[in-house]
């Protein structure tokens, strides 16, 4: 495969960026594209996808038909995605055809919870402590070495809580790795206080510019709030925001990245998993922000200068989950940013909208 193309300059208003994945993340970049007088082609393998209903063109395809990919890359002036199991062959073989933004290796890196862990603490920086497991045996030893209470997930493919469990004895832990039946990893519980989130970027010149680390409330695994400012002093923002830096830096990343911590009781701060992407937690950034965060990664994947992420009020967002988007009337009247992603249906534990209200600015 030849090496992997990059842009020589930054794109002109009516270049194409072409954005694998259909979901409201694609929309809402294909959005932001549309803003900057940019286009947006969206490539998803689904039969219904959200994003196709506001993107210039679309392509229905498996993520594995070269002639489909062949053809999309044609008609892209740079290639990026909204979600993180896009198969890494897909986005190598684009790159020899196109540039794309971020690189084959972040994605590679954070589809593997694994890998991705030894990554994290190979920059010296903190995580839960962790074993590798490809067996019963291994979940055992695992499970002695680290104590109790410990998580057993699977390596690849888990988000949302899914391909994960609490286990409290060795026993527990063979049998879970049985279940799943596939790779995993064993994690020492992690005693924090909140969980808080950094949402950044990189752009093709080095540049970094970070949104302020909201706090993060999840209620069954999913992200139902996130409100800035977080409780976290000056010190602690600074460090989260470095060490989001010190990661996107070693990827050599280009685009936004959301980089999501615990915040311990003793108030240190533990890196728990990178999404290579723009990410739920910086869905306020829209309406409290002049540049969004996905503005942000087009601004960055197409070459153009990075935007002020400085924020101008307070801002609570709320997914708006499962049948709760049937109550869309009262919402509206809400004096608050209001999103609904024009999904057909509305499952449990689905994220259908989000709805962001805004205060006046503290301290």
């Amino acid at each position: 495969m030849s090496a992997a193309r990059t842009l020589s300059a930054p794109l002109p208003p009516g270049a194409t960026i072409g954005i694998l994945g259909g979901g409201q993340l694609g929309r809402m970049l294909a959005l932001a594209a549309a803003r900057l007088g940019l286009k947006a082609h969206i490539y998803s393998d689904e039969t219904e996808s959200c994003a196709f209903l506001v993107a210039s063109e679309t392509t229905r395809a498996h993520y594995d038909d070269g002639e489909a990919l062949a053809a999309f890359a044609s008609g892209c002036d740079v290639v990026t995605f909204e979600f993180e199991n896009v198969p890494e062959a897909t986005v190598q073989r684009l790159a020899s055809h196109v540039a794309v933004a971020p690189n084959a290796r972040s994605l590679a890196i954070a589809q593997d919870r694994y890998l991705e862990k030894s990554f994290v603490a190979g920059l010296g920086i903190a995580t839960a402590e962790f074993r590798d497991v490809q067996s019963g045996s291994d979940a055992r030893a695992a499970f002695k070495a680290l104590g109790s209470p410990a998580i057993l997930k699977t390596r690849k493919l888990g988000y949302d809580g899914k391909g994960q469990k609490l286990v409290r004895s060795e026993g527990e832990a063979e049998a879970a790795f049985a279940a799943f039946g596939v790779s995993c990893i064993l994690e020492q519980l992690v005693d924090f206080t909140f969980e808080s989130s950094v949402v950044a970027a990189r752009g093709r010149d080095g540049t970094f510019a970070a949104y302020d680390p909201p706090k993060n409330e999840h209620e069954h695994h999913i992200l139902r709030r996130s409100t800035v400012p977080a409780p976290l002093s000056k010190q602690m923002r600074d460090e989260a925001v470095a060490i989001a830096r010190r990661i996107a830096e070693a990827l050599d990343y280009v685009g936004v990245l959301g980089v999501e911590l615990f915040v311990g009781k003793d108030g240190r701060i533990a890196v728990n998993e990178i999404a290579p992407r723009v990410h739920n937690s910086g869905h306020w950034t829209i309406e409290a922000c002049v540049v969004s965060q996905f503005e942000q990664h087009i601004r960055a994947v197409a070459g153009w200068p990075l935007g002020d992420p400085d924020r101008h009020s307070d801002a609570v967002m709320e997914n708006i989950i499962g049948a709760e988007v049937e109550q869309w009337q009262a919402l509206s009247h809400e004096k608050a940013g209001l999103h609904i992603y024009g999904k057909r249906f509305a499952r449990p534990g689905r994220k259908m909208g989000h709805i962001t209200r805004l205060f006046p600015l503290s301290t």
